[in-house]
């Protein structure tokens, strides 16, 4: 290690005169600021607990409903008083005359108007919560607004206070409804229908109408019941046996990553790109702690658990876990572990000083401990040997220091010794070998594990990868989005170092300790093994479509969403010579607690249109009208996914409740086992504000993607950047012989320019 720092409070000698004190007044000074600190965080909390406790009130609005009150009364001389009861009137009573005649009178009025103040509030968030419930706003035409809307958002505005915090509208959100039966059974059986032959829908229709009518009740009521209880129906199981259950590798399988900016690069120093972002990180992680972050009326419960956040392997189910603050991250580099504090005289440190703490870790020329280099592959292997190894291995001692100091680190850093960048003259190489490294590495140079890992390449480009449990992808976007936008702000000197003075007193980075015997060295191996050969079966790519982008795709009068999903249809079909379950994520945010539902975008009236595509004999007013039809199809799903009506999220809850009661439902078995062959997801720009693409169309976001979902399947992540770009992410298995992602990445872009070219807008413009 290139710095060693160890501080003490104080020392003592026993001489003959007694015991001599020798006080450290900088460590009793670091006591203290970190004690204030730690005091101003929980008052923080505390304030932010009673502004959400009494929103959409605020202790503004107590005081001028009680001193209204309070002149009114004296106004009128009325006796508020009444309003006492006679215990308290008991104790005034006892007090001098001279107070007791006007005291009485003072607290009856305020009690009196508190009551009231409490009442208003109760009023404003009933009505603040009807109004969240009414979502007619999503059946308004694209391009246009309805007065009906229109007053929606105007008593929105007005009920929701001047200043919501983040976690404001957390109790004016609705419940999730539970969708009937019947209706769920009605919608997979037409979602089903383009996929199954006549004889295969008739049995599952069989099956169906037989659920419907005697097993699917009894678990409906079970699932009101649990509606009625829980903030969500959903989300827990969600996240326990979609995720936390799940005992293979979540590295590939369900970590995603996100990508920096595709076309610049604000410095070649590692070390430097390290200290803006980390900063801006903890900038972020600050307005979060204090709920400054701007609210939307959507649950921000995931929020919540975005740092300090580690997912912990068990041998039958992981669980999360959070704590409440952490003043340090944990960094990886050329295989060692270093503990580094971003405080430092109870303050954040600043962008030059943590660029100085990297540059302490680059230049440190120290070995590995034995089996320190690979030791995180245990978060890429499959979870039960992790889990045993971690019980066995990092219980006690040493082991289980450091290891806590990654678990409760803010997040994690990797200081990666490769270049990664978008090469214009080598883009598909470039991209390909830049997502990969960020979805899974070497396999044990990323902690898996924690909420995120931030990763800063040599050349000065990163990126992140996310644990995908305690949040979906919107949640770490948005974070994303602050400190790409904050970058070029803070910006770099000539030399590439980041702005300010390296600090004379900073104690270094702490370098883990860790005593691994041979046979947790073996089991470290086992799941590099297991993690490798799952990496190198992923087939990358990554497609810059710069064609055309949303801007074209609205004067088609189109959602440029719809379009997409689609263009993506028509290339599946192009690629493989069949149609196939298709996932499209869609978020329930707009309900309490809600997280996704899905969008069943392989429709009828989608595959309608993929074939009359296919025929030349087909004329374009025909397959234009086919595709409108298709667009409002889907368009009509996706409403329906956001606000409830989904059939996934319902199916799966009605199977776990199944298993509870210990019923089998053929009906339900069949439908949860079927394959997605084709996953896709839209990465959303939130905060379009921070980015100013008409004067520096520069500064575009490559977005992010995941792995295929299915072993002979697609995964498919998109972000529509501005008016003029769409970046598309395409993984598959190489080990499948029925994908390709290059392959299917030219079927995407062909497809994309057919369906364009059915507007015939250059004809239009020319008129």
């Amino acid at each position: 290690m290139a710095e060693a720092h160890q501080a003490v409070a104080f020392q003592f000698t026993v001489t003959p005169d007694g015991i001599d004190l020798q006080l450290c007044h900088e460590a009793l000074r670091q006591i203290y600021l970190s004690g204030l600190h730690s005091w101003k965080k929980r008052f923080i909390r505390f304030k932010n607990g009673v502004m959400t406790g009494v929103y959409p009130g605020s202790p503004g609005g107590f005081m001028v409903v009680v001193g209204a009150y309070l002149s009114y009364n004296k106004y009128n001389q009325l006796d508020p008083s009444q309003a006492v009861n006679s215990i308290t009137r008991a104790l005034l009573l006892s007090l001098p005359l001279s107070l007791h005649l006007s005291l009485p009178l003072a607290v009856g009025g305020v009690l009196v108007g508190t009551g009231l103040w409490v009442s208003i509030i109760f009023v404003m968030r009933n009505v603040l919560k009807c109004l969240l419930s009414w979502h007619g706003w999503m059946y308004v035409q694209h391009g246009s607004v309805s007065w009906s809307a229109k007053l929606w958002m105007v008593l929105v505005k007005v009920f929701s206070g001047r200043k919501p915090m983040l976690y404001s509208f957390q109790n004016s959100l609705p419940r999730l409804p539970v969708p009937p039966v019947k209706d769920t059974c009605r919608r997979y059986l037409e979602s089903a229908r383009p996929l199954m032959d006549d004889e295969q829908y008739a049995r599952m229709e069989g099956l169906a109408k037989d659920f419907e009518k005697n097993l699917g009740p009894r678990l409906q009521w079970y699932l009101k019941l649990k509606s009625w209880w829980a903030s969500n129906y959903v989300s827990d199981w969600w996240e326990e046996y979609i995720y936390l259950r799940g005992r293979g590798p979540i590295m590939v399988n369900s970590n995603y990553y996100a990508m920096d900016f595709l076309y610049v690069f604000p410095t070649s120093v590692q070390a430097a790109r390290a200290g803006n972002a980390i900063h801006s990180i903890m900038l972020y992680r600050r307005k979060l702690d204090r709920a400054q972050i701007k609210p939307v009326p959507l649950c921000s419960a995931q929020w919540e658990r975005m740092f300090n956040t580690t997912r912990v392997p068990g041998a039958e189910t992981d669980v999360l876990q959070h704590v409440n603050d952490s003043k340090h991250i944990a960094v990886f580099h050329r295989g060692r572990f270093y503990k580094v504090w971003v405080f430092y005289d109870g303050r954040l440190l600043l962008p030059r000083e943590i660029e100085q703490q990297m540059d302490r870790i680059l230049n440190d020329q120290s070995e590995p401990a034995p089996g320190e280099a690979f030791l995180a592959a245990l978060t890429a292997g499959a979870r039960t040997p992790w889990a045993n190894a971690r019980v066995t291995y990092f219980s006690r001692g040493k082991n289980k220091q450091s290891l806590d100091a990654i678990e409760k680190a803010a997040f994690f850093v990797t200081l990666d010794d490769t270049q990664q960048r978008y090469d214009a003259g080598s883009p598909v190489a470039s991209l390909t070998s830049y997502a990969k490294s960020l979805l899974h590495g070497q396999c044990f140079d990323r902690w898996f594990d924690k909420s995120f890992n931030l990763i800063i390449f040599k050349n000065g480009t990163m990126g992140l990868n996310a644990e995908h449990s305690w949040a979906d992808a919107p949640i770490i976007g948005h974070l994303w989005e602050h400190v790409l936008s904050s970058d070029p702000k803070m910006s770099y000197t000539e030399e590439g170092h980041c702005c300010g003075e390296p600090h004379p007193n900073l104690p270094g980075p702490q370098r883990m300790q860790w005593d691994i015997p041979a046979e947790c060295q073996e089991v470290i191996q086992s799941s590099l093994s297991v993690a490798r050969t799952l990496a190198e079966d992923v087939d990358s790519h990554i497609i810059p479509f710069s064609d055309f982008g949303k801007g074209l795709i609205k004067k088609c009068r189109t959602s440029p969403d719809a379009f997409i999903q689609i263009a993506l249809q028509l290339a599946h079909f192009r690629d493989k010579g069949k149609f196939c379950l298709t996932y499209e994520a869609s978020m329930t945010r707009l309900f309490r607690e809600g997280r996704t539902e899905t969008v069943r975008s392989c429709t009828n009236e989608t595959c309608a249109f993929v074939r009359a595509m296919l025929l030349t004999c087909t004329r374009g007013e025909e397959c234009l009208k086919l595709l409108k039809d298709a667009a409002e199809k889907h368009q009509s799903l996706y409403r329906l996914a956001m606000t409830g009506m989904g059939i996934d999220r319902h199916l799966f809850c009605l199977y776990v409740v199944s298993k509870y009661l210990g019923e089998e439902s053929a009906f339900l078995k069949e439908v949860l086992s079927e394959p997605w062959r084709l996953s896709t997801s839209q990465t959303p720009l939130q905060q379009v504000e921070l980015f100013d693409l008409v004067r520096h169309p520069e500064y575009v976001s490559s977005g992010g993607g995941f792995g295929p979902v299915a072993d002979d399947g697609y995964g498919v992540s998109y972000i529509i950047v501005g008016e003029n770009l769409i970046n598309f992410h395409i993984s598959s298995k190489h080990s499948s012989p029925e994908t390709d992602s290059h392959r299917f990445g030219g079927n995407i872009r062909q497809a994309m320019l057919d369906i364009l070219a059915l507007f015939q807008l250059d004809k239009k413009s020319n008129k």
